[in-house]
This record gives C-alpha cells, sequence and structure tokens, in this order.
C-alpha cells in the first residue's frame, strides 16, 4: 500500500475516535440523572442514602446525584444547560468530519482540537476548586483532555506528512 493512503487511513481513525468520545460524550450529557441514579447503585448506594454517610468518590458520586435530583425536582429548566452541553459535544463531532473527510485542508480543526484539549487542564484545575470540584474528579476531567489530545497530535503528525506528500486534497466535498 502506498504511503500516502497508509497515512489517510491512520487519519481516519485517529479522528474517528475523536469524533466517537464527542459523540459518547454528547449523548450521556443527556440522562445525566438516569445515569447517576444507575451509577449510584452500581457503587450500592441506596436511593435515600444520605451522601455524608460516604466517602471518597462514592460520597462525591451520592452528593452529585442528590444534588442533581433537588435541582432538577425543584428547576428542572436548568436541565436544559446540560442539553446544550449535550448539543455543543455533538456540533463538535460533526466539525471532525472535516478533517477526517479531507485532512490537509482542514488541519486548522485538528489544531482547534489540540488547543481545546490542552486547555481542559487549566479549566479544571482553576475553576474546579471554586466549584467545590474534588481533586480526583478534577484529574478524570482532565483525562478526557489528555485523550483526545493523543489522536489529534498524531492526526497532525501523519497531516503534516501527508501534506509533504503533495497529497490529502480529497475531491467531493469541496469545488475547489
Amino acid at each position: 500500500m502506498e504511503r500516502g493512503a497508509v497515512l489517510r487511513r491512520r487519519i481516519r481513525v485517529l479522528v474517528a475516535l475523536v469524533i466517537a468520545g464527542l459523540l459518547l460524550s454528547g449523548v450521556t450529557a443527556f440522562p445525566l440523572e438516569w445515569e447517576l441514579g444507575v451509577l449510584t447503585r452500581l457503587l450500592g448506594v441506596p436511593t435515600d442514602a444520605c451522601p455524608d454517610n460516604y466517602s471518597g468518590i462514592v460520597g462525591w458520586v451520592a452528593e452529585v446525584r442528590e444534588g442533581l435530583q433537588d435541582t432538577y425536582h425543584r428547576y428542572p429548566w436548568m436541565a436544559y444547560g446540560t442539553d446544550w452541553l449535550a448539543f455543543a459535544h455533538i456540533i463538535l463531532a460533526i466539525l471532525f468530519v472535516g478533517p477526517w473527510v479531507d485532512p490537509v485542508r482542514n488541519l486548522w480543526v485538528i489544531h482547534f482540537g489540540l488547543i481545546a484539549s490542552a486547555l481542559v487542564i487549566p479549566l479544571a484545575m482553576v475553576c474546579g476548586p471554586i466549584r467545590g470540584i474534588p481533586l480526583y474528579w478534577r484529574l478524570i476531567d482532565c483525562s478526557f483532555g489528555v485523550l483526545a489530545f493523543v489522536p489529534l497530535w498524531l492526526a497532525r503528525k501523519f497531516t503534516l506528512e501527508l501534506s509533504r506528500l503533495g497529497e490529502g486534497h480529497e475531491k467531493g466535498w469541496s469545488k475547489r
């Protein structure tokens, strides 16, 4: 197989991973209350349990479940905010279709993704303590930025190589 075809296949796999991650995180932002109910049951926390009776990550998940249930019960319109968060993730996933189709022409999207992934860490470390988010949960949040950064970095590397080969401007999506 020629080098250009190998690079295009690798780029598509890497970008598809990012798209799948964004879609998954977007779709799972819709049913948060249900998901937290399932998670707390899996962790052995009864529905009526007081979060203060637990510690660590189990206590944190129980506290988040209680806060979300209380908020959604008293102010159901607050869930609309997480609906928009989900929508944003889905829209960002669509953005990455550009590099999947034509990575050289859409290298800027990969750069955008790298910047966004890197900014997850300062956001979590600055805003997390202000909002009372435990360090271990902020580190979990940071891991999503790292998990997206790695395939995007590799996609960038392969896209630059593809560009040096003089390939990459795919036909079909643009008349240019």
